[in-house]
């Protein structure tokens, strides 16, 4: 695995560690720092992905978006689309006033993120 790569996965787990952290909190949990620790793992890896294919992208952090051209390499990632454009809408969302995760979101974020984790931690060669 090349080094940037590498570096993208540290980052990423960072993310998921900090949002399986948060949402196992009882007392005055942050759903929407869940959600966006969610979003930025699925984001990171999938980059991390992408950087280990030798693929460019932009920086964006459309899931989506990012998500085009590791489909055009393996099709069985498009199940992942539905979900991913759901986890950047969580996470943009609650960033704003006017909109707050609750726990049900916040899990099925953190699921989401923990799908694409081990989704691409198998693409990497590494452990899930």
């Amino acid at each position: 695995m090349n080094p940037l790569t590498s570096e993208w996965v540290e980052k990423a787990e960072g993310d998921f560690a900090t949002a399986a952290r948060e949402s196992r909190v009882r007392k005055a949990p942050n759903y929407d720092g869940v959600c966006f620790h969610a979003q930025q793992c699925a984001e990171k890896y999938l980059k991390a992905v992408l950087q280990e294919a030798g693929i460019a992208f932009a920086r964006t952090h459309n899931l989506a978006a990012l998500l085009d051209p590791i489909v055009a390499m393996e099709i069985s990632w498009e199940m992942m689309r539905p979900a991913l454009r759901q986890l950047t809408n969580h996470s943009v969302n609650v960033r704003y006033p006017g909109e707050t995760a609750d726990k049900a979101t916040a899990r099925e974020s953190l699921a989401v993120a923990r799908h694409v984790r081990s989704l691409a931690r198998l693409r990497l060669g590494l452990k899930p």
